[in-house]
């Protein structure tokens, strides 16, 4: 696992982080999904990193290393904040964003409130933040966490890891995580998710976007939202054969080539920084 090792107290919650060295010019941000933690990109963060990339992982409030302090909550609003101080404390300059999910959504609010500050946008497994809702999406968005709030607590991560993900390898290891966060900070979770949904069918992303996909992805609307807004941006999205929403462990090497592929076309790599290492 990568290890974070720098730490930053702020409004609520004491965040992790690592920024491993690189080239400023080909930095990367990577930002995990609901209920996770900065591991799901192991596997990319390192190949990344060895191909010559600038690479800076974190731990979002409330997951993993992110503890929160005592009586606060989980808030996108916070959780955006939290991102853009990061990117200013860690000064990449104008990074690449890649965001999984929760991550992909919160990457998209960031570039729309301030495309200036990024180069690209990379989303795995999201949904379209600006896409048009039908009726049934519509109210399936506000019923989702109500519905999570009736299943038991030691019901929850096991039920979650199989919607998530497809090897039993993944199911596992996610299990495990999953179990890691309080069902009540779980759920202020997802509905903070939900409240990045903001339709704007005029909106197009306004810095080159790459959307990436597990073909077996069946949570929320990802399936037929991801499609419609590649359509709409005019660009390919790119599935992964055989892997669930949690693709990074599903399907690692095929993920990392993706992201290797994308990124190289967008930002040629420069030869591997001397200082890359593997924290085991």
């Amino acid at each position: 696992m990568v290890k974070l090792d720098q730490q930053q107290t702020r409004h609520g919650a004491d965040l992790r982080f690592a920024d491993r060295g690189g080239n400023s010019d080909l930095a990367v941000v990577f930002t995990h999904g609901a209920g996770y933690d900065h591991s799901m990109f192991d596997v990319q963060a390192r190949a990344l990193e060895l191909a010559g990339y600038r690479v800076i992982v974190w731990d979002l409030r409330g997951h993993g290393k992110s503890a929160l302090h005592a009586g606060a909550r989980f808030t996108a609003t916070d959780a955006l904040d939290d991102l853009a101080w990061l990117i200013e404390h860690t000064g990449p300059g104008r990074p690449t964003l890649i965001g999984h999910s929760l991550g992909g959504n919160l990457s998209q609010a960031f570039v729309r409130a301030h495309p200036q500050r990024v180069s690209g946008l990379i989303v795995l497994d999201s949904t379209w933040n600006a896409g048009p809702l039908t009726r049934v999406e519509r109210l399936g968005l506000r019923a989702a966490a109500p519905m999570l709030g009736l299943i038991p607590a030691s019901s929850l991560p096991r039920l979650m890891a199989r919607a998530s993900a497809a090897s039993a390898e993944a199911i596992s290891e996610a299990e495990a995580v999953f179990a890691r966060m309080p069902k009540r900070v779980f759920l202020d979770v997802w509905r903070e998710t939900a409240s990045l949904v903001a339709p704007d069918p005029a909106y197009r992303t306004p810095v080159p976007l790459t959307l990436i996909r597990g073909a077996l992805d069946r949570t929320g609307n990802i399936s037929t939202a991801m499609p419609r807004w590649a359509e709409a941006e005019g660009i390919a999205e790119h599935v992964v054969p055989q892997a669930g929403h949690l693709v990074t462990l599903d399907a690692p090497d095929a993920t990392t080539q993706t992201l290797l592929h994308l990124l190289g076309q967008w930002h040629p790599p420069l030869p591997p920084f001397e200082g890359a290492r593997d924290d085991g």
